[in-house]
């Protein structure tokens, strides 16, 4: 399986074939970005052009994963030159254990079910249409711009307006819309979706807000993987001590959405269609720490992996002190 890095070095920019303990860097390209646009625009395979591009130069991942190298990892996808021409967003309620999750934060009765569970059963029902057909819409929310995105080992902070901030462990889709409007899937990459769960919970209301934050991406980007039932694990850290461990499951198999119809419900607006941008899409989470009554202090790290998408993702969290500021806009006259 093809799996590719970002990374750099003061203000070189590279991208590195991952090779078990080293990277091979690949000869004069500076990011994914301009890998899929030269692939999209000649029209060549983009396994086959990462082949052509191995320059055979190599580096120590090891060093590099662990912040021992100047190289220092980025996201593996950006914008490199506007990056809010780099949409995040995702999709929710896509797994059992999402519902189940979501299902006790917004209960009022036993014997009533709340929008979140509607929701999912129609998903259940209408979320896996026939080949060529259209599905039930899956519930999306918006997450920012590319400015957003944080790297393997960056902090994942929480504001100090927020109420909290929690994991979310989940595999994330990755695009590059061609010069004719067609979406193209580069790859996947392990990602954590972070919110703020208990600003969520007062409200379903406010589950948009909630998702305003930053999350991450990586540590790599693997192209055309098997997304049919992806296992994997997450894992707070707090000190030395493992406060939380959860093996988790992700892929078609899992979900009551299926890929195509995630994809579909997003790209069909022509505003997510606009040649050159970058896309990257969340698919859902099956157990939160949160769910199971963890609330995540500063300098907990979290830790997030699955089979067949390479070395985890690990990031710390910190939380801004101070409370609530007021903005205060300026009237121009």
């Amino acid at each position: 399986m093809t799996r590719l890095v970002q990374i750099q070095n003061g203000a070189t920019r590279a991208v590195a074939l991952v090779e078990a303990t080293r990277l091979r860097l690949l000869a004069d390209v500076k990011s994914i970005y301009e890998l899929a646009h030269a692939a999209v625009t000649s029209k060549a395979s983009l396994t086959a052009l990462i082949q052509q591009k191995a320059a055979g130069e190599f580096l120590d991942y090891d060093l590099i994963y662990t912040g021992q190298s100047e190289w220092k990892l980025l996201p593996p996808i950006d914008h490199p030159t506007e990056p809010a021409r780099c949409l995040v967003s995702g999709t929710g309620l896509t797994h059992l254990g999402s519902a189940a999750n979501r299902q006790r934060m917004h209960e009022v009765k036993d014997s009533e079910l709340t929008d979140s569970m509607k929701m999912f059963r129609l998903g259940v029902a209408g979320g896996k249409p026939a080949p060529g057909k259209t599905g039930v819409a899956p519930e999306w929310f918006y997450k920012g711009s590319g400015t957003i995105l944080r790297a393997h080992g960056e902090p994942l902070g929480v504001p100090a307006y927020a109420e909290d901030g929690g994991e979310e462990a989940e595999i994330a889709g990755v695009y590059f819309v061609g010069s004719d409007g067609t979406p193209h899937r580069i790859g996947m990459a392990t990602g954590n979706e972070f919110s703020d769960h208990k600003f969520e919970r007062k409200n379903y209301l406010n589950l948009a807000g909630s998702k305003i934050r930053t999350c991450s991406l990586g540590p790599e980007l693997v192209i055309d993987p098997a997304f049919n039932s992806v296992p994997g694990k997450v894992t707070i850290t707090r000190g030395k001590k493992i406060l939380w461990l959860q093996e988790i499951i992700t892929g078609e198999s899992e979900m009551c959405h299926s890929l195509a119809n995630i994809e579909h419900h997003h790209f069909k607006f022509e505003a997510h269609r606009r040649p050159g941008d970058v896309h990257v899409h969340y698919f859902g989470a099956c157990a939160l720490s949160f769910g199971a009554g963890i609330q995540l202090g500063d300098g907990d790290e979290m830790g997030i992996e699955f089979q067949g998408f390479g070395r985890a993702l690990k990031n710390p969290l910190r939380v801004t002190s101070g409370g609530d500021k007021l903005v205060a806009v300026q009237t121009l006259r």
